[in-house]
């Protein structure tokens, strides 16, 4: 059959035109009937693609770093974010049949559709966390019909996927949440693993309502909003303890901080790894309503959590079909990790877990409230930061301290700059410098082909509002850079001692290139800026101690996570051998007035001294 998804409530007859882009376009996002009709057209395609005996659902032929049967779990697995939510919320339009019956066969190993035997650190072990919720939450729909035989097989499947060693991380929390659906259907209980477990999760806790992601770990868009989203869940479905309390109390401490990472428009700040799950981060708000934690008034909650929502509906975000695909602002599997199979955006389904709550929980019955006002930047000492908020942004400048090895780990983690509006771009090409896009970075290159930029940091510190930070592009290349805000714009310095000539390219953001012409373009001795009809981007030489030329440059195409196209001003220096100092000023807004009248007075050229002398006398490593 096919269905029509009708903002109004109802389900008609159902046909995506050739260039739907996105499952719930149009959806205005103003109440919960709003938020479930979106959970409808998101699921419902999936049924197309879902295998006779239920247990796998697979979208594309694309692979992941694990198996393939692991990969058509996921696809079983990660709408029962949305739709155990919504069924708990008393929804009556799921049909639990296939699901139930996916999840005997799946955990029989008789059968053809076998997920396949959990070892450790095992993709499995993700993805049944979810299953432990379901469990939890909807037993009568997914485990009570089951028929003993398959209920025994099922039960054996999760308890020796408990026995399984787990990444340290986020990933304990996956067994907790295990640990949840087998306690609710009768299994045996396992305190000692559970408490072991808890004990792992506290290693990660960095303090002021932050976590990292593992043993020398990162803070990132995932994580910040991955590590209160589970701890919420189990301080409201697990009976209450001193570690259900502390992570109510963390979730609280940190709202103040990464409710900055949230534009006043909705957008969230793109930084690190996972990106392709797109709207999960509307799921840090809905913790907290699940939770029944008002850690602000219920309508600033409701607000953050439907503008965020609102923001992604403008998006093409899904192949012709409705099925969500790899990608951010659009299908781009270029920035995905090995660890994104083609159902993995299916994650983004953790956002409707507030479906739970009934519609008179006063999440759902408060009137929206618009943003609140963030007029100076804050320093966010754990992630390494300092956030400002301009309308329409969040932008976070960043220590560079620590950068994983993911593909494209320097893009996503070392950036001066990463931004809410305007994402971040990855490199087309290693092998040409003359084209490299290097928004919010400064590249070098020693033959003008092969070019190194920021990896890591030897070094990283925060002064008040200054990041200082020392790295090696090459080894024997060292640069010292110090970044913070003034005014509307960052200023960037970076003192470099090289043994002999290196070439540079510094960038500012990358835009939206389409309806770009020359005149919009200003190339001038000291100025590269591009100023569009939406935006304007530019950066600004004060002063360096070598001079540099300017341009406004075409990126390749397909390598910014939100536009295909987009064009960043540039700065390119020939640097002697010795020390030479580069300062720059660097400013994008979504106001291209603004930022052509804040050109007409650009920052002074800062004092190395003073910058030296405050990081001496106020750093701290960060």
């Amino acid at each position: 059959m096919r269905w029509t998804i009708r903002y109004d409530g109802g389900v008609t007859g159902f046909d995506f035109p050739p260039d739907f882009a996105n499952p719930f376009g149009g959806n205005p996002f103003k109440d919960r009937a709003d938020v479930e009709n979106a959970l409808k057209a998101l699921v419902i395609p999936l049924e197309r693609c879902r295998s006779p005996g239920g247990a796998r659902v697979r979208l594309g032929p694309a692979a992941a770093w694990f198996d393939q049967a692991a990969a058509d779990l996921e696809g079983f697995a990660r709408p029962l974010w949305g739709l155990a939510a919504a069924q708990a919320g008393g929804a009556t339009w799921i049909d639990w049949k296939p699901i139930r019956r996916g999840l005997a066969a799946g955990t029989d190993p008789d059968h053809p559709e076998y997920w396949g035997d959990v070892r450790k650190h095992d993709q499995r072990l993700v993805e049944l966390a979810v299953i432990g919720l379901s469990l939890r939450l909807v037993p009568d729909q997914i485990w009570h019909p089951l028929s003993a035989g398959e209920k025994e097989r099922a039960l054996a499947y999760f308890l020796a996927a408990r026995q399984c060693e787990y990444h340290d991380g986020n990933w304990k929390f996956f067994r907790l949440m295990l640990d949840m659906g087998i306690k609710e259907i009768g299994g045996p209980d396992d305190p000692a693993g559970g408490e072991s477990h808890i004990a792992s999760l506290e290693t990660n806790y960095l303090g002021e309502g932050w976590y990292r992601d593992g043993p020398g770990g990162y803070v990132d868009h995932y994580a910040a909003f991955i590590f209160h989203f589970l701890g919420l869940i189990l301080a409201r479905l697990t009976p209450e303890t001193e570690t259900t309390r502390r992570y109510r109390a963390r979730a609280r401490q940190s709202i103040k901080d990464i409710s900055r990472w949230f534009a006043d428009d909705g957008a969230v700040l793109v930084y690190g790894r996972s990106m392709t799950y797109r709207f999960a981060a509307a799921a840090y708000f809905g913790g907290f309503a699940f939770a029944d934690e008002e850690a602000m008034p219920w309508g600033q909650l409701k607000g953050f959590y439907l503008r965020h929502l609102r923001w992604w509906s403008r998006l093409p975000i899904s192949a012709p079909g409705g099925l969500l695909d790899i990608g951010y602002g659009y299908g781009n599997p270029l920035i995905a990790e090995e660890y994104n199979s083609p159902q993995s955006p299916y994650w983004a389904l953790q956002a409707f877990l507030p479906l739970a709550l009934p519609a008179t929980h006063p999440f759902w019955q408060s009137a929206e409230m618009p943003s609140p006002q963030r007029k100076k930047p804050k320093a966010l000492k754990q992630a390494g930061m300092i956030i400002a908020n301009p309308k329409g942004d969040a932008i976070a400048l960043v220590s560079g301290r620590f950068v994983p090895d993911y593909r494209f780990g320097a893009e996503k983690y070392a950036k001066f700059a990463f931004s809410a509006r305007y994402g971040f771009s990855i490199e087309g090409n290693l092998r040409r410098f003359d084209r490299a896009t290097l928004d919010n970075m400064i590249g070098f290159s020693e033959d003008g082909r092969y070019f190194r930029v920021r990896h890591a940091s030897d070094a990283a510190q925060l002064a008040d509002e200054t990041l200082y930070c020392r790295w090696r592009p090459y080894p024997d290349i060292t640069v010292e850079t110090w970044i913070y805000w003034h005014g509307s714009f960052h200023i960037r310095v970076h003192r470099i001692k090289s043994p002999g000539p290196i070439m540079t390219i510094e960038g500012g953001f990358a835009i939206k290139a389409d309806g770009v012409s020359a005149k919009d373009k200003l190339v001038g001795p000291t100025v590269a800026a591009v100023l569009s009809a939406e935006d304007g981007s530019a950066v600004v030489d004060l002063g360096s101690s070598v001079m540099r030329r300017l341009r406004v440059h075409a990126t390749s195409v397909n390598t910014n996570l939100l536009v295909p196209k987009a064009i960043v001003p540039q700065l390119f220096g020939q640097l002697p051998a010795g020390e030479t100092i580069l300062f720059t000023a660097v400013i994008a807004e979504g106001n291209p007035e603004a930022v052509r009248k804040a050109l007409e007075t650009p920052p002074a050229r800062p004092d190395i001294r003073q910058l030296e002398e405050l990081v001496a006398r106020r750093g701290a490593a960060v």
